[in-house]
């Protein structure tokens, strides 16, 4: 008998705390809720006497609300009550949810979320998304694919190294555990209206509604982060002919194509020249993608492809087809020679300084710089990988906003669109144009001349350099190429002098000693590492935003008085890999720092590793963290061992290979 009354009394005080919190579960109604305890009220009420009344029930119902056990106080109020009403040994079970996914506000009177609208679902715009307080904001998602992909190993993709479904990481298991929900629209936008805050999207699915293919998408703030298209230059038939590495459909196809150059070539009534060309693999673009990809499918034909089809392997042939003088433009030129002497050691040819002119069906015709002379080349599968190009939407919205002179969406330092209010843009959609000092020169000179003399001292000088070197990143850059010491040494180059102490500079002086400063200012790379840094500032700033009260961390302003409310983007450079095939790979690495070789890959390993996480456990920015000594050392075994299928005498399954201590949930 006291069990039930406790059941029951428990169960009032369930059904009393879903009932009065600030957000209650949208999908049991007060008509569920009712029923629900009408019946556990009768099965309690079973196993004791009618003394149990209602009244007494509801005393001790408000006698438990006024305890401090079961009130929550904050604006993140989450609640799982569960009430059992029992009798004996069997009984009922009901379960009350207070849903801490629906927004309070709406119950409290106060003013709806500000709602952000995500334009994409790739490196940049899944960092913001796993960033952003989703407490102070209504985020909302719209993206033609509802995946995020891990792109560093597209290319693995394309000779079956990495399975596609490896990569991939659906974007609802992504948010499920935001505190509050996004929601995902899968669909393209087509048209940014920013005079209105709207979207214009479509639904692109193989499954739509007749009629109701487009719709229209209200803003606050809008983050585009659509990413690039692979630029073609122009050159006609390459959007014809050729395959692109951009996504994760891409891979497929040239792995399904590989597949069908060996078995066509196969074929017994083929010449041994059809042979030749069937087999003809050429890459367009020496850049990182374009080398990994020239090495994973070097590795693949003449490895695997080798045993599985002996009679034709002597007509293989891989091209690099380069428009400069070196693969790897961007690496250190000690790699890039490693990297051209290993390619051709290994039988593949590189075609450097060679411009494609256009592209036939089964050819590409290239200019020969070096011969001064136009060659065409045959090919089986040819793929291109020579740069980013702008997407329509990108190209619409530059007109709208006064860039259509432009080739990609500019920003400041701080993420937002040049010429439009509430828009950001981040990834490789976008690029951060810094400020020159020599535009604010005048500016700074005053602000140098406290006493208003009309010259700067030293002191003066260095004094505004420190206070003025977060707002223009670009002196740093200067001071480490020319490795100076201290921001003194500027003026001694300006006056040619070692005696600086008692140097006294004017407007013109002043112009000299920091106007070789903006020739350091450099574009940051089109990566993945830095459309996930961008994302995760981005997110921050915004989760700040809401709060008017505190304090002003950004730089000096210069035109103006102050401090900038939040510190520009700062892009860390965390070093490079590129994979060059035979279990080898180069590294670049921040500090100067030169890898080359056989322990190279296994460092490329434990970075991305081997095999993708299969149930979504992601750290940032989406990659492993970094490794400590005995997690490379057990990677290295276990790679290792993936050849024989075995650690330790244990059989091992490929997908497992993933080490078990990075498995950190998505937060």
């Amino acid at each position: 008998m006291r069990f039930g009354r406790t059941a029951a009394t428990f169960l009032r005080r369930a059904w009393d705390q879903a009932s009065h919190t600030s957000n209650p579960s949208p999908h049991l109604t007060s008509r569920h809720h009712e029923s629900a305890l009408a019946v556990g009220g009768r099965w309690a009420r079973r196993s004791y006497s009618s003394r149990a009344s209602g009244e007494e029930i509801g005393r001790q119902q408000k006698a438990v609300m006024r305890s401090s056990y079961f009130r929550r106080r904050g604006d993140s109020y989450r609640s799982i009550l569960i009430a059992v009403a029992a009798t004996g040994c069997l009984g009922g079970l009901y379960v009350v949810v207070s849903d801490s996914r629906v927004d309070r506000r709406d119950s409290e009177g106060l003013p709806p979320k500000k709602k952000v609208v995500l334009l994409g679902t790739g490196w940049a715009g899944m960092s913001f998304l796993k960033d952003i307080n989703t407490d102070l904001y209504d985020v909302q998602v719209i993206s033609p694919r509802n995946y995020f992909v891990f792109t560093p190993l597209i290319p693995s993709v394309t000779n079956g190294t990495v399975e596609a479904r490896s990569i991939a990481e659906p974007i609802r298991r992504m948010c499920k555990n935001k505190k509050k929900e996004v929601r995902l629209f899968e669909a393209k936008c087509l048209e940014i209206d920013h005079n209105n805050k709207r979207l214009l999207c479509r639904d692109i699915s193989d499954v739509t509604v007749k009629g109701k293919e487009e719709f229209i998408v209200d803003y606050d703030f809008l983050v585009v982060a659509v990413g690039a298209l692979s630029n073609t230059f122009g050159v006609p038939g390459v959007e014809k002919y050729c395959h692109f590495l951009k996504e994760l459909e891409d891979a497929t196809r040239i792995r399904d194509t590989v597949v069908d150059c060996f078995e066509t070539a196969c074929l017994p009534h083929l010449t041994d020249d059809d042979r030749r060309k069937m087999l003809s693999f050429v890459i367009v673009g020496g850049g990182p993608t374009g080398v990994e990809f020239a090495a994973e499918l070097h590795d693949l034909v003449h490895q695997d492809m080798a045993k599985l089809y002996p009679s034709v392997q002597e007509h293989v042939s891989v091209t690099v087809i380069e428009a400069v003088d070196h693969i790897l433009n961007t690496f250190d030129a000690r790699i890039q020679e490693y990297a051209e002497s290993k390619f051709r050691r290994d039988g593949m040819f590189l075609k450097t300084n060679c411009q494609v002119k256009k592209v036939n069906e089964g050819e590409i015709v290239y200019f020969d710089k070096k011969a001064n002379q136009e060659v065409a080349l045959p090919f089986g599968l040819a793929v291109w990988s020579t740069g980013l190009g702008t997407r329509p939407l990108v190209k619409d919205f530059m007109v709208q906003v006064g860039q259509g002179d432009r080739k990609v969406l500019a920003t400041d330092e701080w993420l937002r669109v040049k010429g439009c209010d509430a828009t950001y843009a981040m990834g490789d959609c976008a690029t951060v144009e810094q400020r020159k000092i020599m535009e604010d020169i005048n500016l700074l000179f005053k602000l140098a001349d406290a006493d208003k003399s009309g010259k700067v001292t030293v002191d003066e000088f260095e004094e505004l350099m420190e206070l003025v070197r977060e707002r223009y990143p670009q002196i740093d850059s200067f001071m480490k190429k020319k490795q100076l010491r201290d921001l003194k040494t500027l003026i001694k180059r300006a006056e040619a002098t070692d005696q600086t102490d008692a140097v006294e500079v004017d407007l013109d002086r002043f112009k000299m000693a920091v106007e070789q400063i903006d020739a350091q200012m450099t574009r940051f790379p089109a990566t993945a590492q830095v459309a996930a840094q961008q994302g995760s500032y981005l997110a921050n700033c915004f989760n700040h935003l809401p709060f008017d009260s505190e304090a002003a961390q950004g730089p000096v302003r210069v035109r103006g008085e102050g401090h900038h409310r939040f510190k520009p983007f700062m892009y860390k450079h965390l070093g490079q890999f590129a994979p060059l095939g035979g279990e080898q790979a180069a590294a670049e690495l921040p500090g100067d720092w030169i890898s080359i070789g056989r322990s190279t890959q296994w460092l490329c390993g434990g970075f991305y590793p081997p095999f993708y996480p299969p149930n979504g456990g992601l750290n940032p920015p989406f990659g492993p963290a970094p490794l400590t000594s005995q997690q490379v050392v057990n990677c290295q075994r276990r790679m290792m061992a993936s050849k024989t299928g075995a650690v330790n005498g244990a059989s091992v399954h490929h997908e497992s290979l993933y080490w078990k201590d990075q498995q950190a949930p998505f937060r």
